[in-house]
């Protein structure tokens, strides 16, 4: 218990740390913990991190954060935070905030990487576990939207890149969300490299775009878990489940130039079991996970699971 709302998206790749998305008390949204379980019948915080502004019990602010150049209406409008506009508040633990981490943290070697919503992807060092050291970031918002500005964040360290993506849960409303490779090879100093294209729906569809035709839209989870043995291994195809579009493929063999190469879009659910999405009932792909043998697993909120394999086009060697 973390004597608050709990937590939200976490990370265990082994070893004696588990890396949290914790909701505490004091502080507005999720902030980033660092647990040992190296004795397991009594873990321990070793370490814990926040964006300034968070820790409302310690006197901050968010407007006291914001820099000192802001101007006096953007003061008043406090830009860090978004009126719920759904529910996803009372399952991410963050009581809708939208500076919170979202998670889950990943971590490589001495760094860990943070999707932590309206303060984009951040980077710190934790070669010291017991004092995270912020090195770097990327902020997303704006342009992109607020709330859940980054949702998750997978690094891959050997390729110099990271794959960040948002997610949108204002049902067609407001600023667009995004995925995105971001260059890494300088965590200190992390740039977007590209973004991908937007899901164009099939020709026979009764709708003409995917932003309209009900439910939440735009990128969700990927396949994130790539310390686990039986998780294929990010190469030039890259999987994200895309809620009312389904499972989108993309190659990503020229980092410059995204390209789709596949999709699976499951049948409309028929019956609800749960109270999302909160306007019609139409499909919402949640989770996609491919195994090592390329067997790819998706979720939907209202149907269940769907094994696929991919039997499109492979990449060529990179291009870039």
């Amino acid at each position: 218990m973390t004597g608050a709302n709990g937590t939200h998206r976490n990370l265990y790749p082994g070893g004696r740390y588990v890396h949290v998305a914790a909701s505490m008390p004091g502080y507005r949204g999720n902030i980033y913990l660092i647990l040992d379980i190296s004795d397991r019948a009594n873990p321990r915080e070793a370490g814990r991190w926040w964006v300034p502004g968070q820790h409302e019990a310690g006197g901050e602010s968010f407007f006291d954060a914001l820099p000192t150049n802001a101007s006096h209406s953007r003061r008043r409008a406090e830009p860090m935070r978004f009126q719920a506009q759904c529910m996803c508040g009372a399952f991410c633990s963050g009581a809708g905030e939208d500076v919170s981490l979202h998670g889950p943290a990943y971590v490589t070697g001495n760094h860990v990487y943070l999707p932590y919503g309206a303060a984009g992807m951040i980077v710190l060092d934790i070669s010291d576990v017991s004092q995270p050291r912020q090195i770097g970031g990327l902020s997303f918002s704006p342009p992109f939207h607020s709330r859940f500005g980054v949702h998750g964040v997978l690094p891959v360290p050997d390729q110099g890149i990271a794959f960040a993506n948002s997610e949108d849960v204002t049902y067609g409303q407001g600023a667009a969300h995004h995925a995105s490779i971001v260059d890494i090879s300088d965590p200190s100093a992390p740039f977007l490299l590209s973004l991908f294209p937007e899901p164009v729906p099939p020709a026979a569809a009764p709708y003409s775009d995917f932003t309209t035709r009900g439910g939440w839209r735009g990128p969700h989870n990927i396949n994130h878990h790539q310390h686990h043995p039986d998780v294929e291994k990010q190469g030039d195809l890259f999987y994200i489940a895309h809620f009312n579009a389904g499972l989108r493929i993309y190659d990503v063999s020229n980092r410059r130039l995204l390209r789709e190469v596949g999709y699976f879009i499951p049948p409309e659910p028929t019956r609800r079991y749960g109270p999302m999405p909160e306007d019609k009932l139409v499909l919402q792909t949640e989770d996609v996970m491919v195994d090592r043998r390329g067997f790819i697993y998706i979720s939907d909120k209202n149907q269940g699971i769907w094994i696929l394999r991919y039997t499109g086009e492979r990449p060529q060697a990179r291009r870039a």
